[in-house]
């Protein structure tokens, strides 16, 4: 039995990521400040491995139990978020994960520290393979996420190479599930909340920008597959199946049976047109494929969600 520190573990990844190690028969150790997370998310769990800190990784802090694994997934997340909180979103890239990397380093913890195709930016090589590095606007209002995952990822691989830390970097493409805020702005909780409301779906630009789904269960594999593997390099976990926004909205309308219309509005600044992972790694090195396509992975999402909760009700 193994136990795991989840940074930002209250949150939509990170408290499924609990769920499944707790599941694994792991103790875990959960550190969250709840600015983005809730603990909603994890107030179903009743398991005495489980040990919740309230604390914020931007400030120094340390668990005294041993600890053998890292699982670094707290940052604001969400472009909702990180435009709501550009100062913190860089302080948690930088000195939080150099925190988490230190404490890591003091446990002599394999570290995870889970980074996101945004360190591609609005990418000029297409599907985007971890050798690409990237096109990025550093001082866009994106910037201060992407550029905080980018400096992540230097961090990482400096304590790595100079620490010797035993590290590991997965790139998140879009994920999607259960437990995402209905509000949080993002593509597939915005319009399943329309779909279901029977308000309009807003898409921004054209709709012609695509993006790539991943079904949270997939990723949560994905990222166990990794930080149990002996790698240290980046590799991207997302589901290679492409669509645009107005495909997907199509997509959700079906899944509905929703009766709402489908209005544009104006595509935000930096907005990247296209998102799909090369998986050629993450396939030869962890044997990973996603399982669950992109009609299924929503509905589950409504199944095990609940209108009341997508719909922003149940809140």
């Amino acid at each position: 039995m193994a136990t795991c520190l989840v940074t930002g573990g209250a949150g939509f990844l990170g408290s499924h990521l609990c769920d499944v190690l707790l599941a694994r028969g792991h103790r875990v150790i959960c550190a969250d400040n709840l600015e983005t997370g809730s603990l909603a998310n994890i107030a179903h769990i009743r398991d005495p491995a489980f040990v919740f800190m309230q604390v914020d990784i931007v400030t120094p802090f340390f668990v005294s139990e041993p600890v053998d694994v890292v699982y670094h997934l707290a940052s604001p997340a969400s472009p909702i978020d990180y435009l709501r909180l550009p100062l913190h979103t860089l302080k948690v890239g930088s000195h939080g994960t150099h925190n988490a990397l230190g404490l890591a380093k003091a446990h002599r913890a394999r570290f995870l520290l889970a980074s996101t195709s945004e360190v591609y930016g609005d990418p000029q090589v297409h599907p985007q393979p971890e050798t690409y590095w990237g096109h990025v606007n550093p001082i866009g209002p994106r910037g201060v996420y992407d550029e905080a995952k980018r400096y992540a990822e230097a961090l990482t691989m400096a304590y790595h190479r100079q620490q010797g830390v035993d590290t590991a970097i997965i790139r998140i493409f879009n994920t999607y599930g259960p437990r995402m805020r209905p509000h949080d702005g993002r593509a597939i909780p915005t319009f399943l909340r329309q779909a279901l409301t029977d308000k309009p779906i807003t898409v921004f630009g054209d709709g012609q920008q695509t993006r790539s789904f991943t079904y949270v269960d997939d990723l949560i594999a994905g990222m166990l597959a990794l930080a149990e593997s002996d790698e240290h390099e980046p590799v991207n976990i997302g589901n290679p199946d492409e669509y645009t926004l107005l495909e997907l909205a199509h997509t959700v309308l079906s899944v509905t049976d929703s009766s709402s219309q489908i209005i544009h509005e104006a595509l935000p600044t930096d907005d990247p047109k296209v998102r799909r992972p090369d998986i050629t790694r993450a396939q030869q090195i962890l044997g990973w494929n996603p399982q669950i396509t992109l009609q299924e992975g929503l509905s589950r999402t409504i199944e095990h969600a609940g209108r009341d909760i997508l719909t922003g009700a149940g809140h």
